[in-house]
């Protein structure tokens, strides 16, 4: 998924927040999510878990928060594991 441009302003503004979130799919198991998940953003299982779950019956779930370019390399990796996920 690509990235919307993001200002250097707001790139570099430490108070500024940013969220990694992670969307409900029909091909990716909910194990192979919550490795994932782990492995990647660093979750306990049983956060990672929750997480999974709310994307499967919400549609999506923030699953980090945090700068922009540390939220970016998550989201590399997560679409590397064929998971849909974007930076907000």
């Amino acid at each position: 998924m690509r990235e919307k441009p993001v200002s250097d302003r707001k790139l570099n503004d430490p108070e500024n927040k940013f969220n990694l979130v992670l969307f409900n799919d029909d091909h990716n198991t909910f194990d192979h999510v919550i490795e994932s998940l782990v492995e990647i953003c660093g979750h306990d299982p049983a956060q990672a878990e929750q997480c999974a779950l709310i994307a499967h019956y919400k549609g999506k779930c923030e699953v980090k928060s945090g700068s922009y370019r540390v939220l970016v390399s998550m989201n590399k990796r997560l679409s590397e594991r064929n998971l849909v996920s974007e930076v907000k």
